[in-house]
């Protein structure tokens, strides 16, 4: 403890003590002592389904792990890499499901990292894109724990490329837009029509449920109807599903194909680039559902 000593304030022989004013050398001191004495947090990407996918590091990650907390999306087969010691808590975050509260996760990690453990925090993709990572991780350092990124293959990156179609091409894109399907708030929703006039792949995490209003703002852009586009659900996992159709025929496809959530929504004439499997729905006046 620091102190100091007011002059002239003795009382029965005792010198009356105040708590000096920590100094920033002193307050970043007193945080390293404390992430010397918490455990530490691995934010793990487990990839988008297939265990194979998963990173080296993030085998050697969870191979250290006292904790778990694993996502709902994950592959559970990952968890053949943990001690047999190691606590798994499912926390599931999954859209239009019951969900674990986000606050209540971040409290867990906390608490679990404060006792001296190794903590996992097993995400579906890549802890940093639409994971909530970066969240999760300023909450852990503003009170002193440790935390170490393992980055894994995002759905954005794995889906396409399960159909074939990659995310770039000389003649017919430049780039590619990661974008969720919402925001936090009505107000921080992307904008779709700005977006429409941007000669990039489109990739949308978490728009299923709102094709349709996503359809709409793309066209009312100046989107050309004709765009080709993808929708992949469950990427290289063993429920993997996709449709090939158009921007102006998005809706109804999807609604009369039954894929449904977790899927990503790529958008662009870099789509012509799928498999000859993927392809046969485009021609068909009913597409249908088909497995990888």
């Amino acid at each position: 403890m620091f102190a100091y000593i007011e002059e002239g304030k003795k009382q029965t022989g005792v010198v009356k003590m105040k708590r000096a004013p920590s100094s920033p050398k002193q307050q970043s001191e007193s945080r390293e002592q404390d992430a010397r004495q918490f455990g530490k947090v691995f934010l793990v990407g487990a990839g988008p389904g297939d265990p194979e996918l998963l990173t080296l590091k993030a085998v050697k990650a969870i191979a250290q792990a006292d904790v778990i907390l694993i996502d709902d999306l994950v592959n559970p087969e990952v968890l053949q890499h943990a001690p047999s010691t190691a606590r798994v808590v499912n926390v599931g975050k999954r859209g239009g499901c019951k969900q674990t509260p986000q606050e209540f996760i971040e409290r867990l990690l906390l608490s679990e990292a404060q006792a001296g453990n190794c903590v996992v925090r097993l995400k579906g993709g890549d802890p940093f894109i639409f994971g909530r990572g970066g969240e999760e991780r300023d909450h852990l350092q503003a009170e002193g724990v440790e935390v170490d990124v393992v980055n894994g293959i995002s759905s954005g990156l794995a889906a396409p490329s399960s159909i074939g179609v990659p995310l770039t091409h000389r003649e017919w894109s430049q780039g590619a837009v990661f974008i969720t399907g919402h925001g936090k708030t009505p107000d921080a929703n992307p904008d779709w029509e700005t977006l429409a006039k941007l000669n990039l792949t489109l990739v949308i995490y978490m728009g299923v449920a709102r094709c349709a209003e996503i359809q709409a703002s793309l066209l009312a852009g100046g989107k050309s109807g004709d765009t080709p586009v993808a929708v992949v659900q469950s990427a290289t996992g063993t429920a993997q599903a996709q449709l090939i159709t158009t921007l102006a025929e998005l809706p109804q496809a999807l609604a009369q194909s039954q894929i449904c959530s977790p899927a990503i929504i790529v958008i662009g004439d870099v789509v012509r680039c799928a498999t000859q499997t993927a392809l046969a729905t485009i021609s068909r006046d009913e597409p249908e559902r088909l497995s990888a």
